[in-house]
């Protein structure tokens, strides 16, 4: 669960011209606890998961703008994880955690995701999400499908509440620069 904050504007540069933003829809899915986040990149599935399985190309983009992710660990396998912590604008770190269920390279991914004591330890009593991100051909590039489950309604608005939506946006919005470069 990219740990959200309410910052930034999406699609916002620097120089505060706007740019293509490739996240094409974010849909809420109440009956099932679910948000399903899809973006067309023009690039090949394999460029595109090189940003999930490469962790140097992952702490480029997880997490929004204001919160850059620093990976600790990473192992992309089945049963594998990944341990990470982001860093605010005022110096405030938030660690988060992976465990891999599924990989099927370069077309999906599954893990769960949740939130870490100051240890990276799992924190007990936070919520966490099923994620299962989907890389499929389309238009001659990559679409890009990342559907993140809940285990409650609670759950899901509590992490609605904390910004997730807007976290989503704004780490996959980042891709795209990434992508280009």
């Amino acid at each position: 669960m990219i740990q959200g904050c309410r910052c930034g504007t999406r699609g916002a540069r620097l120089d505060g011209r706007r740019e293509r933003m490739s996240v094409t829809s974010l849909d809420k899915d109440l009956d099932n606890l679910a948000f399903t986040l899809t973006a067309d990149f023009p690039s090949p599935i394999e460029r595109v998961w090189r940003l999930w399985s490469d962790p140097r190309q992952l702490e480029r983009w997880w997490g929004p703008p204001a919160y850059p992710a620093t990976v600790e660990a990473y192992d992309l396998t089945p049963g594998g994880g990944v341990t990470y912590f982001m860093t605010g604008p005022d110096g405030d770190t938030r660690r988060g955690w992976w465990r891999v269920t599924s990989v099927v390279a370069p077309a999906s991914l599954e893990f769960t995701d949740g939130f870490a004591d100051a240890d990276g330890v799992p924190s007990a009593g936070k919520p966490t999400t099923a994620t299962r991100v989907t890389l499929t051909e389309r238009d001659g590039g990559t679409r890009m499908e990342m559907r993140s489950v809940f285990d409650t309604r609670e759950q899901m608005d509590q992490l609605a509440e904390m910004g997730m939506e807007e976290g989503l946006r704004e780490a996959v919005g980042q891709m795209d620069a990434l992508l280009a470069g």
